[in-house]
């Protein structure tokens, strides 16, 4: 197949414009002799908690390793047991289900808002039971799925607020940072992220400082100090290259979100094909457009028109996790808006990759595209 004038993503183009300073920081660690922990690590969990706000982050292995990890720091300080229930997003990807139940805990879904796309807050009050322990938001897409309703659910119930913020780093709510609206929070800096690094990478932050403390102790073998595991953990560190990598990555956070709103905002004026539903945002700018998903009826003959036109997509998710093999246990479960969703999204070009020319001759493609 040939390649594609719009390409969806092209990681080899996005990092081209960080080659000098990628090769300058694998340098600096390989100088180091630092291979784990140490300098590199420091600096990035400081610049990022600066980043969102909180007192507190602790660089981690990946996003998922994220969540397991805050989940069994809040096991092990005696806030969460198992069998104990968390409420989750019916429409998110798997890794947020996946820490939930790695850890014996007991996902509780909750179906999806067809306008924000995120969690129906609406739906949070009658999914609580005298088991609910704690509500794992996800901000999708880059979207903040937090508000005064889910707040005061929590606050009436005493449930803990968990963000898996895997796709929304820069995002915020009223001035606050998403990785800070909640208890403590989980990131994640796959390649693909508005913030990648050059392999996997994570990252926890909260104002807790006890959580910050077991969640650093868990990673790290569940040692405190050396040859003292005061619990029974893991190996998740953060690998120190990907925390210099992504401490260039982080310092230009405010070009990559200015970047995608601007391409986020020409798909919004010039996407006018009606059997193209676009997102719908009260307030546009608390968006930093991980995706930029539209809704199409058709959605295999969408792509297939938009590839013969040069156009790449992609599709986040087709099949929610609760209807994946590993979670049949829930199949009997029906979500109407998720199950709507996971068959008409389709996610176009956003990134780097994509200029703003490029942007408004995709938008012109797509509304040459019918149904008949």
């Amino acid at each position: 197949m040939s390649k594609l004038k719009y390409p969806f993503l092209d990681l080899g183009t996005v990092s081209a414009a960080y080659a000098d300073g990628l090769k300058a920081a694998a340098c600096r660690v390989i100088d180091s002799g630092r291979y784990v922990g140490g300098g590199e690590c420091e600096a990035f969990e400081k610049q990022l908690a600066r980043h969102t706000g909180t007192k507190y982050a602790v660089g981690v292995s990946n996003g998922l390793d994220a969540l397991r990890l805050i989940l069994r720091a809040y096991m092990a300080l005696g806030k969460l047991a198992k069998g104990d229930e968390v409420i989750v997003p019916a429409n998110t990807y798997i890794a947020t289900v996946l820490a939930i139940t790695d850890a014996g805990l007991t996902p509780v879904f909750v179906d999806a808002d067809l306008s924000t796309l995120n969690i129906d807050t609406s739906l949070i009050e009658r999914a609580v039971t005298p088991r609910t322990r704690a509500i794992m938001t996800v901000h999708l897409y880059g979207r903040p799925a937090y508000d005064d309703v889910m707040a005061s659910v929590a606050r009436r119930h005493g449930l803990l607020i968990i963000e898996d913020n895997a796709q929304a780093i820069g995002a915020d709510v009223d001035g606050t940072k998403t990785g800070a609206l909640g208890d403590a929070a989980a990131f994640s800096f796959y390649p693909t992220k508005n913030v990648g690094a050059i392999g996997d990478a994570g990252a926890v932050t909260t104002n807790d400082n006890a959580l910050a403390d077991a969640v650093r102790a868990l990673a790290n073998y569940g040692s405190d100090t050396r040859y003292h595991n005061i619990y029974q953990g893991f190996n998740c560190r953060l690998d120190p290259i990907q925390a210099a990598f992504l401490r260039l990555k982080l310092d230009d956070i405010d070009t990559e979100t200015r970047h995608r709103r601007a391409l986020a905002a020409i798909y919004d004026a010039e996407i006018g094909n009606a059997l193209v539903g676009k997102p719908r945002l009260a307030t546009p700018d608390n968006c930093v457009w991980h995706q930029y998903v539209v809704r199409v009826g058709n959605r295999d003959k969408f792509r297939a028109y938009l590839t013969a036109n040069g156009v790449g997509s992609d599709v986040h998710y087709a099949v929610p996790p609760y209807l994946q093999p590993c979670y049949m246990q829930y199949s009997h479960l029906h979500f109407p808006v998720t199950e709507q969703l996971a068959a008409e999204v389709v996610s176009l070009p956003i990134s780097r990759c994509t200029g703003a020319d490029d942007a408004r001759a995709i938008a012109a493609i797509i509304n040459a595209y019918t149904d008949d």
